[in-house]
């Protein structure tokens, strides 16, 4: 008797859509990958412009506190494929990597395309098919997939298809979020796309600020956003309020803020290696007939966009106080009251949600569709966070795939 090897269908090829398709490739499945971008992979390629940052070396205990809300469901995706597995893998792949002086890991060239075109070199030898420029809208009332293709709808019937879309961030790039409505059209639950690691607004910055700062780097910082412990990082000021490292580790927490009060009020410590006495013993100096500006630089370094941003947010009253002023420069309030578009958002909170999964990743409400990556429901700071629970997600849901598929 001759056995038909499976037919699985993979509906995006992001690294969680091609992680999949290796394992299922390597299960034994005829696997044929669809996307609807001319080429696969073009937000990991974007996400790696300026430095690949794959994933990162910290302590596990402390990895996993990066998923938030989510980190028990993230981690037993992790415990399969974690951030060493992934790094072992991207050896075996013949890249190699290094641990930055953050704790970040990185391809040593520092770049994605040749570890992605490493990756598409060994998914062809080992099988895979990738058709790109083609859409997935659906299914047919037989459930086979419908596909947009330039010659127009064509039909797919796999065994089984696994949907690694992505969130709703970065439209340009494929992640457009339009798999919602089609979920939700077959009775599976969203939760809303929400923007994460995304900059933030402020009701208005004055014109002065606006034209001098927009677009200048506060170093050297740290953000406390409740009783939250204070970050320490930098960011950087934009026309409609504030973006970058710091801001976007505070995102989420910011986001929910917002959405529950209207506004995130966070406070700015612009000298956070000073204690707040030897700050205000500093302003307390005689500053003679010097400008105030000069006795900030001379005394405290405070100049260029630091200064403006605590002219800014600062009122006359605590220019007029050294220890008042003092206070104010250790904590000084900026409330924000929306998150930019979620099309400007490195990634994108909410999707499907985990209770609508089973252990394998397959919807409960659809019997042999699995899903992945950035479209489920969790969250993570850059750093290499996303992209480890990407590849992971990915993995853990190729086997299972292949795990239902031999229980069929």
């Amino acid at each position: 008797m001759t056995h038909t090897a499976p037919h699985v269908a993979i509906i995006g090829g992001g690294p969680a859509g091609l992680m999949a398709a290796e394992v299922l490739a390597l299960g034994g499945a005829r696997v044929e990958l669809f996307d609807a971008m001319p080429s696969v992979g073009r937000k990991f390629l974007l996400a790696g412009v300026g430095g690949m940052n794959i994933t990162h070396s910290e302590p596990k205990t402390a990895f996993l506190a990066r998923y938030g809300e989510r980190r028990d469901e993230i981690t037993a995706l992790l415990e399969g494929f974690g951030a060493e597995e992934l790094r072992e893998w991207i050896h075996d792949l013949g890249i190699q990597t290094f641990v930055g002086t953050s704790g970040r890991v990185f391809p040593t060239d520092m770049k994605a395309a040749p570890l992605l075109r490493a990756w598409l070199k060994r998914l062809r030898e080992q099988g895979v098919v990738i058709h790109t420029r083609q859409r997935w809208l659906g299914w047919d009332d037989q459930g086979a997939l419908r596909i947009a293709t330039a010659a127009g709808e064509t039909r797919v019937a796999a065994d089984a298809c696994l949907l690694a879309l992505g969130g709703g961030s970065w439209t340009r790039l494929g992640s457009d979020g339009a798999w919602v409505s089609v979920l939700e059209a077959r009775g599976v639950p969203v939760v809303p796309l929400q923007p994460s690691n995304c900059g933030f607004e402020v009701e208005a910055w004055s014109p002065l600020l606006k034209e001098k700062f927009a677009g200048a780097p506060i170093k050297s910082t740290a953000i406390r956003l409740g009783d939250q412990p204070p970050r320490l990082g930098e960011f950087v000021l934009t026309a409609t309020g504030v973006e970058g490292s710091l801001i976007y580790a505070l995102s989420a927490a910011i986001r929910d803020r917002i959405n529950a009060q209207g506004s995130a009020t966070i406070h700015l410590d612009l000298l956070p290696s000073q204690p707040q006495e030897k700050v205000a013993k500093a302003l307390a100096k005689p500053r003679g007939s010097r400008s105030m500006a000069k006795h900030l630089h001379s005394q405290l370094g405070i100049d260029g966009a630091r200064a403006g941003l605590l002219r800014e947010l600062a009122s006359k009253d605590d220019f007029a106080d050294p220890a008042r002023l003092a206070a104010v420069i250790k904590a000084l309030p900026l409330t924000l009251v929306k998150a930019r578009p979620l099309d400007e958002a490195i990634s994108s909170a909410g999707g499907v949600p985990f209770d609508m999964l089973d252990a394998n990743l397959m919807l409960k409400q659809l019997p042999g569709v699995f899903c992945a990556g950035e479209m489920l429901d969790w969250e993570a700071p850059t750093g290499g966070y996303l992209l480890t629970a990407c590849f992971a997600s990915g993995r853990a849901a190729g086997l299972g795939v292949l795990e239902w598929l031999a229980r069929r």
